[in-house]
């Protein structure tokens, strides 16, 4: 029998952390741009805030990684365990 809250719990999940990675990335594309549209100023506020962006991806990217693999999920229930 299928569980169907479970596969509608997925799914939701699967939207939600896509749309998260697609819109950081296309924010930080979009503030590296923006960060070097004039040549004589750099616009540091922006350049940082793209580096936070991309910097929320690869996160994001290794925690879904980490939860999919299950080498590295006991791997990671292991050393949390050891920190709590």
């Amino acid at each position: 029998m299928i569980d169907w809250f479970g596969f509608v719990i997925v799914a939701i999940t699967t939207l939600v952390g896509a749309g998260f990675v697609v819109t950081m990335y296309s924010l930080g594309v979009r503030l590296t741009a923006v960060s070097g549209d004039d040549e004589a100023h750099v616009n540091h506020a922006a350049q940082w805030g793209a580096y936070v962006c991309f910097g929320f991806c690869v996160l994001a990217v290794a925690i879904a990684i980490i939860l999919i693999v299950p080498a590295f999920s006991a791997a990671a229930a292991h050393v949390i365990g050891g920190i709590f």
